[in-house]
């Protein structure tokens, strides 16, 4: 009997789960059955070839090995990458293509940047002693690694070890080529990491005879040279191809610290250096005792040369910037330039003997071994430019690519800011009392508060509990708000760096350059106008016609701050250095605006400041960041800064600050010696400076006398004079030769 039409359409549902489910539960037990029975048969095979005791151990490390070699390749891969970007492109022999002689601000040559490939001195014309001395010095086994020596690495850690100091470096002349083409000085692992990567990367792609010549034509050899050539001929006046083996040795030397045994700076320092070189010859077997004992009791005595102090830090800044303006389009296709910049010869040299004699007098006693600065006009334009204390002995530029923390010298991007929001003045008063956000709390350096105080005496006095309050305020009662409107500002006034926004923000806990500051505190100093920092005044071609001038083709100067926010400030900074923290920056005579800066454990020193003509930025720390023996911004940099700038100032037109009455008398004297400083005879006067119509006026000069030799060249010679048309035209005018 059919049932089917009695069920509901639950029971239907029912009876249709239990036979789905009845369904699934065969499959699947039937899939384990089957799966059990492939195990066991996999098992039964695998143990044809199951290993014991050692065997097994060997096979243990050998999967251990696979696994963990797997994943360092993928690791050395996403190392190799960003080095391997370094590179650019299949021209990247060619990145160095300009060759630029640059001049100071008056006409003078100061120096030369970038090679053009020139192969007039192929390596087999290079003297085989030279070639050896280079090779037993830098890298003996420069022909059997493959770009990253381990064997010399391991002997020089050995040696240093030995001597409990650094004497023999551990980079293949491979790994200093990469670095010297690629990249830059920076002390970081990240740059060694790039290096050894680029290092085999050369190998891969050049012989070792083209890596040779490529290291002896670029390397800096001191004076301003590069490559053994221009050093041959600048220290022995000789092509490289007739120098001796005294001479070789002497040039050998050079690559390890090129300053420092430069021959004409310090003789005996490059003869000891030479003889060294002497040893390694015989060390490394290329020469026996005997072919070098008559170099050794001859030594290479160099050509007679003026001690110069080579702006180098500038001239690789500049450079930089020529090729930027280079690969915007601005120079045309010439690629051999003239370039007169901002450079002022006679601060400079002011700027590095001051930051030399600090460090020498005062850097032990604070535990400081480096320092920086940056001297300008007020419109950017770059006029001394130290970058450390040795460009031989390190070439990085710590003024415009270190980045250090500016301390409470950032407080003033602060005070800017509150000030453009109409809400406070130099005299509203404001409080210094304990202040949190979130579980950081600022204390002072006292470790003490002043209570209700006027805002010009906060910034005086460096008080860090007042720009947090000013960032909450500026915020509307947000403190990210208002860090937010100050990195605004500081964008703004010229900071390019990141700025990382923290709750420490405001009293200086980002990182900047000695470049920007000094860039953005112009920006007081010339009336609340942007401040490009600029080297290039004008560039000529090869022909010598003007192809670029600052003035003309860069960018034009906007104003981005009210000029009454400027007088605030002024009035404030001036404060500062007249009543506050900066006492011993002050100039006689002159009104000076700045602030001092120091960072937690006394990491980095800074004083920032500046008059109506020239404004100066001075770091002072250490490359590795340790802390100095409790150095103040008040202290070394304000230190370095006055011996800098009053002697900068003699026989300027003093301008005044805007909105700052200028001080009396209006002629500055450079005869105050520095604080805590002996006294010294006076400096001698520099040379008075020229405005910039003075300069303009000069380039017309010279461009009317260069089109009237172009002219002379035209006119017959004197004989011609007699006959002819130059004849003719001297009659009918009254026998005076008229030039057409």
């Amino acid at each position: 009997m059919d049932f089917r039409g009695r069920l509901s359409a639950w029971q239907r549902f029912v009876r249709a789960f239990e036979a789905f489910d009845s369904w699934t539960a065969f499959t699947l037990g039937e899939a384990g059955r089957r799966l059990g029975v492939g195990w066991d048969r996999y098992s039964a095979f695998a143990d044809r070839f199951q290993a014991r005791g050692g065997k097994r151990l060997m096979a243990d490390l050998a999967c251990e090995g696979l696994t963990l070699g797997t994943v360092g390749l993928l690791f050395m891969l996403t190392l190799a990458i960003p080095a391997f970007r370094e590179v650019g492109g299949d021209d990247w022999l060619k990145k160095q293509d300009l060759a630029v002689v640059f001049l100071d601000r008056y006409g003078n040559e100061v120096g030369r940047r970038g090679i053009r490939h020139d192969d007039s001195i192929a390596l087999d014309d290079f003297p085989e002693h030279l070639i050896k001395a280079v090779l037993a010095t830098e890298d003996r086994r420069f022909y059997e690694h493959f770009g990253i020596d381990f064997i010399g690495t391991a002997r020089a850690l050995m040696a240093n070890a030995r001597a409990s100091g650094v004497v023999q470096g551990g980079s293949s002349l491979t790994q200093q080529l990469a670095k010297n083409l690629f990249l830059t000085n920076e002390r970081s692992i990240e740059r060694k990491v790039k290096e050894a990567f680029l290092a085999i990367w050369l190998e891969f792609h050049l012989t070792k005879n083209e890596i040779l010549k490529l290291y002896l034509d670029r390397a800096y050899m001191g004076g301003g040279t590069f490559g053994a050539s221009a050093a041959a001929e600048f220290y022995f006046g000789k092509s490289v191809k007739d120098i001796n083996l005294a001479e070789a040795a002497m040039l050998a030397g050079l690559f390890k610290a090129p300053t420092k045994f430069a021959p004409h700076v310090n003789l005996p320092a490059a003869r000891a250096r030479a003889a060294d070189v002497l040893d390694n010859l015989v060390d490394a077997g290329f020469m026996t005792a005997g072919q070098v004992y008559a170099a050794r009791r001859n030594p290479a005595t160099p050509v007679a040369r003026k001690q110069e102090i080579s702006p180098d830090y500038y001239l690789d800044w500049a450079f930089a910037e020529m090729k930027r303006l280079a690969d915007d389009g601005k120079l045309g296709h010439d690629r051999v330039l003239t370039v007169k910049t901002a450079l002022d010869t006679s601060i400079q040299k002011g700027a590095e003997a001051s930051l030399e004699s600090i460090l020498r007098q005062y850097g032990g006693s604070y535990d400081a071994s480096q320092a920086a600065t940056v001297v300008m006009d007020p419109d950017g334009a770059v006029r001394a430019m130290v970058g450390g204390r040795d460009y031989g002995a390190s070439q990085f530029n710590r003024a415009t690519d270190a980045l250090r923390q500016p301390g409470s010298s950032f407080k003033p991007f602060v005070y800017t800011t509150a000030l453009l929001t109409g809400k406070f003045k130099p005299s509203t008063i404001v409080v210094d009392a304990p202040i949190c956000i979130g579980n950081w709390c600022p204390s002072n350096y006292a470790h003490s508060y002043s209570g209700s105080i006027p805002l010009a005496v906060a910034l005086a006095k460096s008080i860090n509990t007042i720009p947090v309050r000013l960032s909450i305020a500026i915020g509307d009662g947000s403190p990210k708000a208002g860090r937010a409107k100050i990195v605004d500002t500081c964008r703004l006034m010229g900071l390019t760096t990141p700025l990382t926004d923290t709750v420490s923000l405001p009293i200086g806990a980002a990182e900047v350059t000695v470049l920007d500051m000094t860039a953005s505190y112009a920006v007081f100093a010339n009336g609340g106008k942007r401040a490009d920092p600029y080297a290039a005044v004008e560039v000529r071609n090869s022909h010598g016609d003007v192809i670029f001038t600052r003035e003309k083709d860069g960018p034009k100067a906007k104003t981005i701050l009210p000029e009454g926010v400027i007088a605030d400030m002024n009035s404030m900074l001036v404060k500062v250095v007249e009543e506050g923290t900066g006492r011993k920056a002050l100039l006689p005579g002159i009104k000076v605006g700045g602030k001092t800066g120091t960072t937690n454990a006394y990491r980095d020193a800074w004083f920032v400041g500046f008059t109506g003509n020239l404004v100066a930025g001075v770091w002072f720390g250490n490359d590795d960041y340790s802390s100095t023996n409790k150095m103040t911004g008040g202290s070394l940099p304000a230190m370095a800064w006055h011996d800098m700038m009053a002697p900068a100032h003699q026989g300027m037109e003093l301008r005044p600050l805007p909105g700052i009455a200028p001080a009396a008398p209006a002629v500055a004297s450079a005869s105050a010696a520095s604080p805590a400083a002996p006294a010294e005879a006076p400096a001698a006067l520099r040379p008075t400076v020229l405005n910039r119509r003075s300069l303009e006026a000069l380039g017309g000069i010279e461009t009317l006398l260069r089109n009237l030799n172009a002219r002379r060249e035209l006119l017959p010679d004197a004989a011609s004079l007699e006959t002819g048309t130059v004849a003719q035209n001297a009659r009918t005018t009254g026998g005076k030769v008229v030039v057409p």
